[in-house]
C-alpha cells in the first residue's frame, strides 16, 4: 500500500510542479529516482541509467526526425510568408469571427491525413499566431484551439483515422481502424462541437487583443506567395504522406529489415515513421523551392532555427517517457494496473473505458495506457464482450475513445510540447486545454458507452 501511495504522490508532484513551470528535464528524472527511493530503495543508479535514460533515449531515437523535420516545416511556412497568407486568405473567406474553427479544422485535416499531432502542433503554431493576431483574438487559447483539432476527435474517435490510439485495439478485437464508424462520427462531433462552443465562450469572455507583441506573429513580405504556393506544401503533405504509407513503402521490397544490424524487424513497425520522415523532407525541400527568393537570403537561420526549435520539445517529451517507465517498472505499479483494468463493474463497457482512462493518464501516454490495459486483459475484455452481446467494434472505439481524456493531464507530453511551442504556461493556457482535451472528450466517451450499450454498433 505504501508503494501505491509513493506512485500516486510522485505524479501529484509531477502534476503540479510541471503546472508551476518547473523544468522536466530536472523534475522527471529527479522524481522518479525519489519514487524508486521511497517505494523499494533502489538500485538508482540502475533505475536511471537503464530504465530512465534508456526509455528516453528510445523515444528521441524513434520520434526525434517527426520532430525536427516538423519543426523546420513550421519555420519555413513562417519564414517565407506562406502562414501569413494562409491566415489572411482564412480571415477573409471564414471572417475574423471564425478564426477559431479555421485552426481546428486545419490541424485535423492535417491528423486525419496522418500526420503526426506533434509535427502538426509545429506546422500549425504560425498559422494561428497569424490568424489570431489579424482576429484579435487571446493568444493563450491557441493551445486549446490546436489541442481540441489535433488531440481529441481525430486522433481517437473518426472512423479510419491512421493514429496509433485508433491501431493499438486491431489485433486484440480482431477490428479493423473504422469500427463502428457510425458512434465514431457521433462521439468525433460531440467533441468538435462542444470543444468549439467553449472557445468561442472564452473568446468573448476574455475580450478582443492577442497578448503579444506585434513581432510575434508570421512574417509578411512585399512579395508574398499566392495562395495556391502558400497551401501546396500542406497539401503536399497530407499527398505524400497518403501515397508514402498506401503505396510506396508497401511497394518495396523491404525484406532485409529481417537481418539483424536492421533490427530485426519489418515493415510493419516503421512505415508510418518512414511515411512521415519522406513526406517533409520533400515538402520542405518543395517549399524552399516555391520560395527561394523569400528564403534565399536567410534560408540557413530558418533551418538553424527550425532545427533548435525542435530539441526542448524532444527532450521534455521524451524525459516524461522515462519517468513513466520508472513507475511502470516498480512492483506496486503492478496492483494498480491489476485494479484499473478490473473496475467497472459488470459492464465490460465500463470496466474498459475506466481502466484505459486511469492508466492513459497515471502514464501520460493515451498509447502507453491503452496497451497496458490491453496486453494485460485484452482477450478477456473480449470474452466478456462477446458474452454479454457487445461487438468487438465497438470494444475497439470505446477504448480508442478512453485514451483520450485523462491522458491530457498537466504532465503528458504533448501538452508539454505544444505549451513549449507557444511559448505560454500552464498556467497561462492548460485550464481550456484541460476543458476542451480532457473534460469534453470524457463527456463524449459517456456518450458514446450509453448509446452503444442501448443500440449496440454502428
Amino acid at each position: 500500500m505504501f508503494g501505491i501511495f509513493v506512485i500516486i504522490a510522485a505524479l501529484g508532484a509531477l502534476i503540479y510542479l510541471a503546472y508551476r513551470g518547473i523544468s522536466l528535464l530536472l523534475l522527471t528524472p529527479a522524481l522518479a529516482i525519489l519514487a524508486v527511493l521511497a517505494a523499494q530503495g533502489g538500485p538508482l543508479l540502475a533505475n536511471y541509467t537503464q530504465i530512465f535514460m534508456q526509455a528516453t533515449g528510445g523515444f528521441i531515437i524513434q520520434f526525434f526526425p517527426l520532430f525536427l523535420l516538423g519543426a523546420v516545416f513550421g519555420k519555413l511556412m513562417q519564414a517565407s510568408g506562406a502562414a501569413g497568407v494562409l491566415a489572411d486568405s482564412t480571415i477573409r473567406k471564414l471572417g475574423p469571427e471564425r478564426a477559431i474553427l479555421a485552426v481546428i479544422l486545419s490541424c485535423a485535416v492535417m491528423t486525419y491525413g496522418g500526420v503526426s499531432l506533434f509535427v502538426v502542433a509545429f506546422a500549425v503554431w504560425p498559422i494561428a499566431q497569424a490568424l489570431f493576431q489579424q482576429a484579435q483574438l487571446p493568444k493563450r487559447l491557441i493551445p486549446a484551439t490546436i489541442a481540441l483539432g489535433a488531440f481529441t476527435f481525430t486522433m481517437t474517435a473518426l472512423p479510419g483515422t491512421p493514429a496509433i490510439q485508433n491501431a493499438i485495439p486491431m489485433p486484440y478485437f480482431g477490428t479493423t481502424p473504422f469500427a463502428a464508424p457510425g458512434l465514431g462520427v457521433i462521439t468525433g462531433l460531440i467533441m468538435l462541437g462542444l470543444g468549439w462552443a467553449w472557445l468561442e465562450r472564452r473568446a468573448r469572455a476574455l475580450g478582443p487583443g492577442y497578448g503579444a507583441e506585434p513581432e510575434a506573429v508570421a512574417q509578411k513580405h512585399d512579395n508574398a506567395p499566392s495562395l495556391t504556393v502558400a497551401s501546396a506544401p500542406l497539401v503536399l503533405v497530407l499527398a505524400l504522406n497518403v501515397a508514402f504509407t498506401f503505396l510506396i513503402i508497401p511497394a518495396m521490397d523491404t525484406s532485409y529489415l529481417e537481418r539483424s544490424e536492421f533490427g530485426a524487424t519489418d515493415i510493419g513497425a516503421l512505415r508510418g515513421v518512414w511515411s512521415i520522415i519522406a513526406a517533409l523532407t520533400l515538402a520542405c525541400i518543395a517549399l524552399i523551392m516555391l520560395n527561394w527568393q523569400r528564403l534565399a537570403d536567410s534560408l540557413s537561420d530558418t533551418l538553424d532555427a527550425g532545427a533548435k526549435d525542435a530539441l526542448v520539445p524532444i527532450f521534455n517529451t521524451a524525459s516524461l517517457v522515462g519517468f513513466g517507465a520508472v513507475i511502470a517498472a516498480l512492483s506496486s505499479f503492478t496492483l494498480i494496473r491489476d485494479w484499473v483494468v478490473t473496475a467497472g463493474g459488470d459492464n465490460p463497457l465500463i470496466s474498459l473505458a475506466i481502466g484505459t482512462s486511469l492508466l492513459a493518464g497515471m502514464t501520460g501516454s493515451a498509447s502507453g495506457g491503452m496497451s497496458i490495459a490491453l496486453s494485460t486483459l485484452g482477450e478477456t475484455y473480449l470474452e466478456l464482450g462477446l458474452a454479454a452481446g457487445i461487438s468487438p467494434d465497438l470494444l475497439h472505439r470505446v477504448t480508442a475513445v478512453a485514451t483520450g481524456g485523462l491522458d491530457a493531464l498537466p504532465h503528458n507530453g504533448a501538452v508539454i510540447t505544444l505549451l513549449t511551442i507557444c511559448g505560454l504556461t500552464h498556467k497561462e493556457a492548460y485550464g481550456d486545454i484541460a476543458m476542451v482535451a480532457v473534460i469534453i472528450p470524457l463527456v463524449a466517451l459517456v456518450v458514446l458507452i450509453a448509446l452503444g450499450t442501448g443500440l449496440g454498433s454502428f
